[in-house]
């Protein structure tokens, strides 16, 4: 049977070589490091729902080449999320600090490629870092569960991407990752909610180890950038092209619960907290 190809790209990024390679192509400075097949495990969760195209390596307006820039503290788990979305985290020559993953996804039965960039912590240039805050398409900031001090530093994170990024809609995603260590747990579901909330911004908890809700979060991206990027058209053909159809009931006490919460703002935070966690709607 016919691999899957996973594509991996090295990223030793240093100054000169993102400034040569991103103002003309963006991307075109980028070196792909060797496909890589992955574990019958890995192939189940994703392939299906994968591509074999390879992304041009010059800029294609048309390819929906997506950069998601991944942020957070030391030790939270963004490279594990990185590693389980290129499909090498068994792959022992991946280097620890500074790689991008890219591969094609299918969403709502259309392809999209995304380039995931985990080079937040790869050096401490505050060049590196501020460069980082002004050339995705979307962020996943991450925390882990059982560290409070990694989701305050979440919301730091967030008020200076804000400032970066101001007067642009820009997807981002906060993920409480290590959901799976209850025992250890030190911020609670509730405290995340609130916190995207108050950030708006969406929410879901992942566990690396686990796999779980991995997929949801990298699939949840794409459709969040659609979302702002595509035509009321397109997003409302790709809604009702997708199995998960909601029964008439529940999208009437949806209506009726926006009415409400136009009159009174409690309830406003409620609805919008409900919200928080859908990673298909705006």
């Amino acid at each position: 049977s016919a691999h899957q190809h996973l594509h991996r790209r090295s990223m030793p990024v240093d100054e000169r070589d993102l400034r040569a390679a991103l103002p003309q192509g963006e991307l075109s400075g980028l070196v792909r490091c060797t496909s890589y097949s992955p574990g019958e495990a890995q192939r189940e969760s994703w392939a299906s729902d994968s591509s074999d195209s390879v992304i041009s390596s010059g800029s294609d307006p048309d390819s929906n080449l997506y950069k998601v820039i991944l942020l957070g503290e030391h030790g939270v788990g963004k490279t594990s999320l990185a590693r389980i979305f290129g499909g090498v985290e068994d792959c022992a020559d991946a280097e620890e600090a500074g790689n991008t993953y890219d591969r094609s996804i299918i969403v709502d039965g259309e392809e999209a490629s995304l380039v995931v960039f985990d080079i937040w912590e790869q050096d401490d240039s505050q060049w590196l870092q501020n460069h980082c805050m002004k050339m995705g398409d979307a962020y996943i900031i991450v925390y882990s569960v059982t560290d409070k001090v990694s989701f305050e530093k979440a919301s730091e994170l967030r008020i200076q991407l804000r400032r970066a990024r101001q007067t642009e809609d820009i997807p981002i995603i906060l993920v409480g990752n290590k959901s799976d260590l209850v025992r250890s747990r030190e911020v609670s579901v509730d405290e995340g909610r609130a916190c995207a909330v108050v950030f708006d911004c969406k929410f879901i908890e992942t566990s690396a180890a686990l796999h779980h809700n991995v997929k949801d979060l990298f699939e949840g991206i794409v459709r969040q950038i659609r979302l702002r990027k595509d035509s009321k058209e397109d997003n409302a053909r790709r809604m009702a092209n997708t199995k998960r159809r909601e029964s008439i009931g529940k999208k009437a006490k949806r209506f009726l619960g926006r009415i409400v919460a136009k009159n009174n703002k409690k309830m406003a935070f409620k609805a919008k907290s409900k919200s928080c966690h859908d990673l298909s709607v705006l």
